[in-house]
């Protein structure tokens, strides 16, 4: 118990800066002088390095243990945050970008395998709610910072505190790694070569990609599209971009007591049904209903990225669950990595008001690809 509590802790980690940038960015972009789409560019950078790390995770777990991975990556993104608050211009913010981006890979990687070996399904929601813990408090310390009449370097400087206390914790904790309980299964890894099994994984990586795009794209550019879409005051922006990130969290939470009624797919299916009812508030929203309409957009995105992931080896078996579990998280960051550049150029060619429209088209290639996906594979007991 006191292991997954400190699990859940690296999660809230992972969580923390992801929210901030397009929280605060509406005002970082005017007083560093820079465009606004260059916030794609940053969260390009992160998330190549977030890709490179989670590709080469488990040789790293394998050789210096998922404690000390753990440890280490959160210190890196302590770094890079600390380096966001000192940062007078684009090139520093890209340097310091890296660090932020390598550290997160590694982490969710090291601690996603860990989890899927050695506990039950139904803690990876919750594993992921505390991720959205972290993206939720992240843009919400900001904003207490600016209210307080802090600067938001200040906000950057008092997110890296807070992870170095959190890095502290996870040395200290990794004696726990060696005393966590067995993996579920000790079956030998088989890999299936079969034109089945490889249509099936291409689906997959496929719907993760797609998802992955809807996500980050609510998360960095929501935000702004409310300020020059709808009109919201940039000072009040940072406080609206933990709306997206709560209803993440709140959901996730629940779905991991729904999940012990309902199957994966199920659950999936919800989320899509209350992704699409929240991207249509937002594209019809009032100031007054945005904040409704990023609430249920997180909540409609909760259940799906966790359930896929539980997925994973039932349709593909325990077997192997592990290497598709790291390609599929290698895509998710793919995903991610475009979703920054894509909605930027959108934002510069077309301006933000495309924005809804294009995520309703990534909603509708996402249920296809899964509605295919479940038709095409049979679900084994495990």
């Amino acid at each position: 118990m006191v292991l997954l509590i400190v699990i859940y802790l690296a999660f809230i980690s992972l969580g923390l800066p992801d929210g901030i940038l397009g929280s605060v960015w509406p005002l970082m972009h005017v007083d560093l002088g820079l465009a606004i789409s260059d916030a794609g560019l940053l969260s390009a950078v992160a998330s190549i390095g977030t890709v490179l790390s989670a590709l080469v995770g488990y040789r790293l777990v394998a050789r210096f243990k998922t404690g000390l991975v753990t440890a280490v990556s959160v210190a890196m993104t302590a770094f890079g945050l600390w380096g966001f608050s000192i940062s007078a211009s684009l090139w520093q913010l890209i340097l310091f970008s890296i660090p932020l981006g390598l550290g997160a890979g590694s982490v969710d990687s090291a601690l996603n395998n860990y989890v899927a070996l050695h506990y039950k399904a139904h803690h990876m929601n919750w594993l992921h709610s505390f991720w959205g813990v972290g993206a939720s408090a992240g843009p919400a310390l900001m904003a207490l910072t600016l209210g307080l009449g802090y600067s938001y370097r200040s906000g950057w400087r008092l997110i890296s505190i807070i992870q170095v206390i959190l890095v502290v914790i996870l040395f200290f904790s990794l004696p726990l790694y060696v005393k966590g309980p067995p993996a579920q299964s000790r079956q030998r890894h088989k890999k299936s070569q079969s034109k089945k099994d490889r249509r099936a994984l291409l689906l997959i990586l496929g719907a993760f990609f797609f998802y992955c795009l809807i996500e980050a794209s609510s998360g960095l550019w929501a935000v702004s599209y409310l300020v020059t879409v709808k009109g919201l005051d940039a000072q009040k922006a940072a406080g609206y971009g933990s709306l997206f990130f709560i209803g993440i969290t709140v959901g996730r939470m629940v779905s991991g007591f729904v999940s012990l009624r309902y199957s994966n797919g199920q659950l999936i299916g919800f989320g899509l049904a209350i992704l699409a009812i929240g991207l249509i508030g937002l594209f019809f929203a009032t100031l007054e209903s945005a904040v409704l309409a990023l609430l249920t957009i997180g909540l409609g995105c909760a259940p799906i990225f966790p359930s896929m992931l539980h997925e994973t080896p039932r349709r593909f078996s325990i077997a192997n669950s592990q290497r598709i579990i790291g390609l599929e998280m290698a895509t998710a960051y793919v995903g991610s990595t475009l979703a920054g550049p894509l909605f930027g150029l959108i934002a510069h060619l077309v301006g933000l008001s495309w924005m809804v429209a294009s995520q309703a088209l990534l909603l509708l290639l996402l249920i296809g690809t899964l509605t295919v996906f479940f038709k095409s594979t049979e679900a084994q007991v495990l």
